[in-house]
């Protein structure tokens, strides 16, 4: 019998296949650990094919980061309704957070842990998309801001750090809910819109809390 023939695969769709395996390795092993060679076989290719569509570890790694990136703030953003209640934007651009990052454990484990920690360019390619999403929870929270006191200039500073801490609380929710069993997407965005609408509530009726006077 002759040797069976495999049909030629568009390179485009061979180099998202070898993202999808490096994203589970990189997620499961860590970059250090992560092997070229087992990427490579998840794949179903050689490893000269992986290094000659992605150059190095280093490049397929940044790829890796470059489109979990996109597609985490595609999800958020796709997941927010124009038009609605201040209170269901949030929740829903929360929902849409945390149902991501929970059918993509490897992806999140990439952005949130293994990126970070082993500097640059890595960490600048999260910074980037960190600082993306920011911005997206400041105009979504000063746009509402600025309707509840009636201020259309009301600057969007007046709640960049209130988003900042949002965008944090959800960073660490997400590693714990991936981590522990029975949590689900939806039981760790109620848990954050629990949290948080309470201070964004009493900002959207003007009710703020300020520190004592007193104090040196």
């Amino acid at each position: 019998m002759g040797a069976v023939k495999t049909k030629r695969m568009p390179r485009a769709v061979r180099e998202q296949q070898m993202l999808d395996a490096a994203v589970r390795i990189f997620g499961q092993r860590g970059y250090m650990a992560a092997s070229m060679d087992e990427i490579a076989e998840l794949a179903g290719v050689s490893k000269p094919l992986v290094y000659l569509y992605l150059n190095s570890k280093e490049d397929l790694f940044t790829a890796c980061i470059r489109r979990e990136a996109a597609a985490l703030t595609e999800a958020v953003r796709a997941g927010v309704r124009p038009g609605l209640p201040a209170d269901r934007q949030l929740w829903e651009g929360l929902r849409a957070f945390f149902a991501h990052t929970a059918e993509h454990p490897d992806a999140w484990s990439v952005l949130h842990l293994q990126a970070r920690t082993h500097g640059e360019p890595f960490a600048g390619e999260v910074a980037a998309m960190r600082a993306e999403i920011v911005a997206f929870v400041t105009r979504l929270v000063a746009v509402a801001a600025r309707e509840a006191h009636r201020d259309p200039d009301l600057p969007e500073h007046e709640v960049a750090g209130l988003s900042e801490a949002l965008v944090g609380a959800a960073e660490s929710l997400a590693a714990w809910a991936n981590t522990t069993p029975g949590a689900t997407a939806r039981q760790a965005a109620t848990t954050l819109m629990n949290f948080a609408w309470s201070g964004l509530g009493n900002l959207m009726r003007g009710q703020v809390w300020t520190p004592p006077t007193d104090e040196a």
